[in-house]
């Protein structure tokens, strides 16, 4: 009986252990990261797949590092097969981001985001896009 105890007391203590650091990285007004792409020299097109991701958003940022990246537009895609299409026509210098995108419909689940940006003529030619969420 004691033993029983025992076992029993660990295992609520693991499982509420378990779920404090659950909730703590998805805390409501918490910017996570999403997923990340690096991109090319060029004019080009891209695309971010977020695959079986779990979190649901509704709003969304980017950051710009490894090098400047002057971006004209995206479409996100929602999971229902909804797209949201917005216009940046923003030059990110490296280390910068861009400014928070409301989603649509409030709490949304993300399928994919492309872009169309360019890093011709930038003295490095390359550049990383994260994107990040927020509940």
């Amino acid at each position: 009986m004691r033993l029983t105890m025992m076992l029993f007391s660990l295992l609520t203590l693991s499982l509420l252990s378990f779920n404090k650091a659950e909730t703590k990285f998805t805390t409501a007004g918490d910017w996570f990261f999403l997923e990340d792409k690096n991109v090319g020299f060029g004019v080009d097109h891209d695309v971010i797949h977020f695959g079986n991701w779990k979190d649901d958003v509704r709003q969304i940022k980017l950051k710009v590092t490894d090098g400047p990246l002057k971006m004209y537009n995206m479409k996100i895609h929602f999971d229902n097969g909804g797209v949201q299409e917005v216009t940046l026509r923003n030059r990110f210098a490296q280390g910068s981001e861009s400014r928070v995108i409301d989603l649509d419909g409030g709490l949304r689940h993300l399928s994919k985001i492309e872009f169309w940006y360019e890093t011709k003529g930038f003295a490095r030619g390359k550049a990383r896009i994260t994107v990040w969420g927020r509940n």
